[in-house]
Order: structure tokens, then sequence, then C-alpha cells
């Protein structure tokens, strides 16, 4: 894969995880702290400008009350 094709990756995931944090009325803020992860550190994964790990997907998963494979869109 190209990095074009992983910068789109990036991207579609950190769009698909703000959405799913707007829609439950969180801030970046509320979902650091139930997360236990920096809120400069969620902002870059919303830009699409961090790959994130998969404990960290996990984290934020747990903390939006989703499955980690809802943040991929499925």
């Amino acid at each position: 894969m190209d990095r074009t094709g992983q910068d789109e990756i990036k991207r579609a995931f950190g769009a698909r995880m703000r959405a799913l944090r707007k829609a439950r009325g969180l801030s970046q803020e509320a979902l650091a702290f139930a997360s236990g992860l920096d809120r400069s550190y969620l902002g870059a994964i919303e830009r699409g400008e961090k790959n994130v790990s998969l404990i960290n997907i996990r984290r934020i998963a747990e903390a939006l009350g989703v499955g980690a494979g809802e943040l991929f869109g499925g």
C-alpha cells in the first residue's frame, strides 16, 4: 500500500471516531479522560495524523461504548 492509501485510511478512521464521539455528545477532553489518552493525541487521530495502535483503538472503542470494528465503519 502506498503512502496515499495509508493517509486515506488514517483520515477515514479519524473521521469515523469524530462522528461517533460527537454522536455521543462527548468533547475530545471527555473522551480523553474516559480512554486514558491525551486530548491532543485524540485530536491528531481525528485529523488523520496518527497511526493508532491496536491497544489504543481498543481503549477508544471502550470509551465510546462500541466494538473496535465500529471505528472502521463496520
